[in-house]
């Protein structure tokens, strides 16, 4: 998907609609503690009780398994306000394969 490298939008800072540079961030990787590799630690009858009891110890669980993952990333871009240099992001992304700015 084409961008422009810069837009005209609203600036919460300066509370009026000035130019902005758009630049674009990669995502974070995912730590052990996301929601998926707490569902697979409670399937293999760990995340309970007192401590973590090896709780990554056992092997993976073969009746259950989980869906791929998903083709695009959801996009997030950062604006700069060329009046007075702060950066705000956007509210929600978009999906998009690949992000290109002309």
């Amino acid at each position: 998907m084409k961008l422009p490298k810069t837009m005209k939008r609203y600036c919460p800072y300066c509370k009026k609609h000035t130019e902005h540079n758009v630049s674009f961030t990669k995502k974070k990787n995912p730590s052990s503690l996301t929601y998926g590799s707490k569902v697979r630690a409670r399937k293999r009858g760990r995340a309970r009780g007192r401590g973590n009891l090896g709780r990554y110890s056992k092997p993976a669980i073969s009746k259950f398994k989980m869906t791929g993952k998903k083709s695009t990333k959801k996009t997030d871009l950062r604006y700069e306000c060329k009046a007075c240099k702060k950066t705000h992001i956007q509210r929600q992304g978009f999906r998009a394969k690949k992000i290109e700015f002309k």
